[in-house]
């Protein structure tokens, strides 16, 4: 992996820029990338004039980062598991969104869950240790400060295009790792792994398409590791809820900023916007893309184009969640009428997908099977189904081989939810979906009905109409917590909730204008 010169003197040539590390999609770091094709190339004086006269950087290294010793132990617990074997964790890198233009970066949940690292290009290595153990290695991205002009000439590394990067000794005493190197240190660190005489090797992979060439073939040993890792992270420790509660406690005041919108608001476009905005106001980004669902669109299960109107009368359906700066991201669904008020027939399918879900929770404990809360929930629905002459017969239509119920209600009702707004995705499924609900495993419970337009089995009264309520809860000794309890979900509870932040918002508008 190329990185960054370390001298003025080793500078390209005129009209060069430095070989580029960051997107996976760039040229090779053997072969330098070409400027951009709106850049001018600066003359040899710029290029001494801007090397002059900087203030030395300070050699005070930083603070280590909060809850260090949690990082550090999740490492150590890592260890011993796969002890004498070398382990590999990418964190990724910025992806090309368009062109020369990137997306935000966001690290790999492992990575980050092991680190604390939210830098890109990033590799954490587990090096096995003669008498047993690992140290931990960081590879990481230098930062020679104003000593190199690549920090105003290079437009991918440099500080005055993107900011500073830590470096290598500041990268060791921030995240507290035994060791940091260099990333340019790795190609050559990885290319020691290969032969018979090297220790047994696993790597995460998926994350780096350079580290996945360059390191040992692929084998089951690297599948074990991730779900090693998607397996320690099922059970959720004190600090973790707390990060995950910090997000929950945001999603709620952005949905109460969709709601006091709700009164000006024209498509869902706004929605989605007024929702982003808070994500980034007091957190790293939305968990997922934010579906802003009114109408009939609410029937599409992930509806991301939210370009449709805001009509008065119909329903809209929210499913957006928060990404902490830790990111722990929550997932809450709330089905809100755009006028304030339920009609009969909306109010109707919202009480049954409401009664569901408090059959899904009263199911969330320990050593009950992770699918026996869908199971609660979707008995109640088709039951609830057949009284409204939907379905002709519950018990038929919950049999294993007929399934009928899944025609309206389209997705289970859990999923684990952490770091990643489908956490844990690589863990066995022994342990998870055919496994035992643990305390410290927090999942959602998210049931939801959808009546499709064109659907001849549903009376026309319902059709068009779709509802999900989806809350995060935290598995405990003897039952479950809803961690987004405070987010009102009973039908009246949710009017009242409008009508308040309504009749709030109108009140400081007329004590403005006296």
């Amino acid at each position: 992996m190329a990185t960054t010169r370390s001298s003025a003197a080793a500078q390209p040539a005129l009209g060069e820029q430095q070989p580029i590390v960051t997107s996976e999609e760039q040229a090779p770091a053997a072969a330098p990338a070409k400027p951009a094709t709106h850049d001018t190339v600066p003359p040899p004086a710029l290029l001494d004039f801007m090397m002059k006269s900087w203030k030395p950087r300070s050699k005070k290294l930083p603070p280590k980062i909060k809850q260090a010793d949690a990082f550090k132990a999740r490492r150590r617990a890592l260890s011993k598991l796969f002890p004498g074997e070398t382990l590999i964790i990418p964190t990724g890198h910025e992806k090309v969104r368009a062109n020369d233009t990137n997306f935000r970066f966001r690290p790999g949940s492992d990575f980050y869950y092991l680190t604390g690292n939210l830098e890109p290009d990033c590799v954490l290595v587990l090096q096995p240790k003669e008498k047993g153990g690992h140290t931990d290695v960081l590879f990481v991205e230098p930062n020679p400060g104003r000593t190199d002009a690549t920090f105003f000439t290079d437009r991918v590394k440099g500080e005055l295009w993107e900011g500073p990067r830590l470096g290598v000794k500041e990268s060791q005493a921030r995240y507290g790792v035994d060791q940091a190197r260099s990333l340019n240190e790795l190609p050559t660190f990885l290319s020691g792994l290969s032969g018979a005489e090297s220790r047994p090797t696993r790597l995460l992979r998926g994350l780096s398409p350079k580290v996945d060439g360059a390191a040992p073939e692929p084998s089951e040993k690297d599948k074990g590791l991730a779900q090693a890792l998607s397996e320690m992270r099922l059970l959720k420790d004190a600090q973790e809820l707390r990060e995950l509660q910090t997000s929950i406690d945001s999603t709620h005041r952005g949905f109460e900023d969709v709601i006091r919108g709700l009164k000006t608001a024209k498509t869902e476009r706004y929605v989605e916007g007024i929702f982003n905005l808070r994500a980034r106001v007091e957190g790293n980004d939305v968990g997922y893309r934010t579906i802003a669902a009114s109408g009939a669109h609410a029937c599409i299960l992930h509806w991301h184009h939210n370009d449709g109107p805001l009509v008065p009368g119909d329903l809209l359906l929210l499913d957006a969640g928060v990404e902490g700066q830790t990111l722990y991201t929550a997932d809450i669904t709330r089905t809100l009428p755009i006028s304030g008020k339920f009609s009969k027939e909306q109010r109707e399918i919202y009480e049954l997908v409401l009664e569901s879900q408090d059959a899904a929770f009263a199911e969330v404990k320990p050593g009950n099977d992770f699918m026996e809360p869908n199971r609660a929930a979707m008995r109640v629905l088709a039951e609830g189904l057949e009284a409204l002459g939907i379905l002709e017969d519950a018990e038929e239509a919950l049999k294993d081989e007929h399934q009928f119920y899944k025609r309206y209600s389209l997705h289970n009702v859990s999923h684990m939810l952490g770091l990643d707004v489908h956490d844990c995705a690589q863990a066995r499924q022994e342990t998870y979906k055919y496994g035992k609900l643990q305390a410290g495993m927090v999942l959602t419970v998210e049931p939801g009905l959808y009546f499709q337009m064109d659907d001849l089995t549903v009376p026309k009264r319902y059709r068009g109409i779709g509802v999900r309520i989806e809350d995060d809860v935290v598995v405990t000794a003897r039952g479950c917590k809803v961690l987004s309890a405070d987010i009102p979900r009973k039908a009246k509870d949710v009017e009242a909730w409008m009508k308040s932040l309504w009749a709030a918002d109108k009140a400081a508008r007329k004590g403005k204008k006296k």
